[in-house]
Parts: C-alpha cells; sequence; structure tokens
C-alpha cells in the first residue's frame, strides 16, 4: 500500500460519485423540461416543486464532492512527515487509514483503506501522533506502526 495509490484511487472513487450524482441531476433537469411540456395544474407544480428540492438537494452533495476533490488534489503524494497531517496515509494495527477526506472503505487489489477526515472522531485523535503511539476511540484502540 503506498500514498500515491491511496491518493489515485480516492480520486477514482471521488470521479465516479461525482459522475453518478451529475447523471442523476441530468435525468432530474430532463424529467422536468418533459413534464413541463405536458402538464399543468396543482399536481404538476407540487411534483415541479419536489424536483427542484431534490435537484438543490443534488446540487448541494455535488459541490461537497467537488470541495472534497479539491482537497484530495492538494495532497502531496510523495511527501511524507514523522507526524500524522491532513494527507498522511496511516498504517494501524487495525488496517491502512488515509487522512484527508471521508470516503469510506477502498479496496485496492487484496488491500484496503479507510477514507476518513480529520475533523472524525477518529482522525482528530491521530493528528499530530507518530508511529508508536496510539489513537482511542469507541473503546477501540488503533496502535500506529508506520505513516507512510
Amino acid at each position: 500500500m503506498t500514498k500515491e495509490n491511496a491518493v489515485t484511487c480516492s480520486g477514482q472513487h471521488l470521479n465516479q460519485k461525482i459522475e453518478r450524482l451529475q447523471s442523476q441531476w441530468n435525468e432530474l433537469a430532463q424529467g422536468m423540461q418533459n413534464d413541463s411540456k405536458s402538464t399543468a395544474g396543482d399536481k404538476h407544480e407540487t411534483a415541479q416543486a419536489m424536483a427542484q428540492m431534490e435537484q438543490e438537494k443534488l446540487n448541494h452533495q455535488l459541490k461537497e464532492l467537488k470541495d472534497q476533490k479539491q482537497t484530495l488534489e492538494s495532497v502531496e503524494s510523495n511527501f511524507s512527515t514523522r507526524h500524522i497531517t491532513n494527507g498522511s496515509l496511516i498504517k494501524t494495527d487495525k488496517g491502512y487509514f488515509f487522512l484527508c477526506i471521508p470516503l469510506g472503505k477502498i479496496q485496492i487489489g487484496n488491500e484496503s483503506f479507510i477514507g476518513l477526515s480529520s475533523k472524525s472522531p477518529l482522525g482528530m485523535q491521530l493528528l499530530g501522533l507518530a508511529a508508536g503511539h496510539s489513537a482511542w476511540v469507541n473503546n477501540t484502540t488503533y496502535k500506529i506502526l508506520e505513516i507512510l
């Protein structure tokens, strides 16, 4: 597992999420356009309002994902520190964690890592620690083996 792999896979994962949301937004916009040509009345206005609310929700989600992508793009994949910072790939006794953006579990071949935010409970506990230290969250201890 390398930091470069974590950054690349995280970017691919984000791009897939963005494409999926953009596709949903386009389908919704197309449906609204088709509905506006053929329907009138209270039911139509309610459907239009609900569709607009769904579009706003998708817009918000797309903005969050694009902000996350910008954060990910600021990570230097060839830069390593002795202490955990935002952008660190951390090997623990419980697996790998990529402290950057909240992506959940991502599989790379037969290995995996968990993308988590530095604002998450575990992320906040890990920040600033070095190899050999431990973080404790929700009755679980995470021993830091290496910072990649």
